[in-house]
């Protein structure tokens, strides 16, 4: 279970960096497209300096899939965020945890507790109740902004369950083959992009980016081992519910943003999902 909590805390850092990006407004895609190819690099030299370079054709091609879905998922979020209520996005963001949980029952046979299918519904209302002290943005139609946050919801759920894949595809002890395909194309898709809107990085952006990859590549690494270990049952939801609920105190106590009393009541029923679920 001590992997489960380690995952749970780095993903929190690892969305608080990007909220250090935001309150600096620097670029996402530029800072999202550092952050690839940085775990890309990292893992590289690693793999390179330890003589396991090797990469077989089931990790190139999981990789090279997991790449586009990872960077296409980042691309429409960070888009939609522009257009919609962020709160809203964010809610459907972290809803896609029902995805992989959904999958890993009936594609690989993983099996969900009593307690466990009590507390997925219950995670996913603290989820939108958490989020429901963002700020609203730019109105769009009803239609579009449903369209717009399926996709989201879609497309993050199937990020997860290609990170699950890993452990079904028996790709455990080639995770990191794996994570570099992926970080290598996500990055170079993303670079193609800025490269197309003619926009010039800055040096911030690169730093914090470069910061985040190096972070990201020892973040992912922990959450494939958890995921080796553990069901995407119990994993999905507790990581969910977790860094929403770490994001959502620390935005109170550390970014002085007010939460309200329906995120407050999100608080308390993250924790009763969370302690059902494992």
């Amino acid at each position: 279970m001590h992997w489960l909590l380690l995952s749970i805390l780095i993903d929190f850092g690892f969305v608080q960096l990007f909220k250090y990006g935001q309150r600096k407004r620097l670029y996402a895609p530029i800072v999202v497209s550092t952050n690839y190819l940085t775990v890309a690099l990292s893992l590289g030299i690693y793999l390179a300096t330890t003589d396991q370079f090797t990469i077989s054709e089931p990790a190139l091609k999981t990789g090279l899939m997991t790449g586009v879905v990872f960077i296409s998922s980042m691309t429409l979020m960070t888009y939609v965020m522009e257009i919609a209520p962020v709160g809203t996005v964010l809610t459907a963001f972290r809803m896609s945890i029902a995805v992989p949980v959904a999958l890993g029952v009936s594609l690989w046979g993983e099996v969900i507790t009593p307690e466990q299918l009590g507390g997925i519904p219950l995670a996913l209302l603290a989820l939108v109740l958490m989020t429901s002290s963002f700020k609203r943005t730019t109105q769009i139609s009803k239609g579009k902004a449903l369209g717009f946050l399926f996709a989201v919801f879609f497309i993050q759920g199937i990020s997860h369950s290609c990170l699950r894949s890993v452990h079904y595809t028996g790709l455990d002890d080639q995770f990191l083959q794996v994570l570099l395909i992926t970080g290598a194309t996500a990055g170079t898709i993303g670079s193609i992009g800025i490269a197309l809107q003619k926009r010039r990085p800055t040096r911030s952006e690169l730093a914090l980016g470069s910061f985040i990859g190096l972070y990201n590549a020892l973040a992912l690494c922990i959450i494939m081992i958890t995921l080796s270990k553990l069901p995407g049952t119990l994993f999905f939801p507790a990581m969910g519910c977790g860094v929403v609920l770490l994001d959502n105190l620390a935005a109170h106590f550390f970014w002085k943003e007010r939460l309200n009393r329906l995120a407050g009541l999100g608080v308390a029923l993250a924790v009763a999902a969370i302690v059902l679920v494992i």
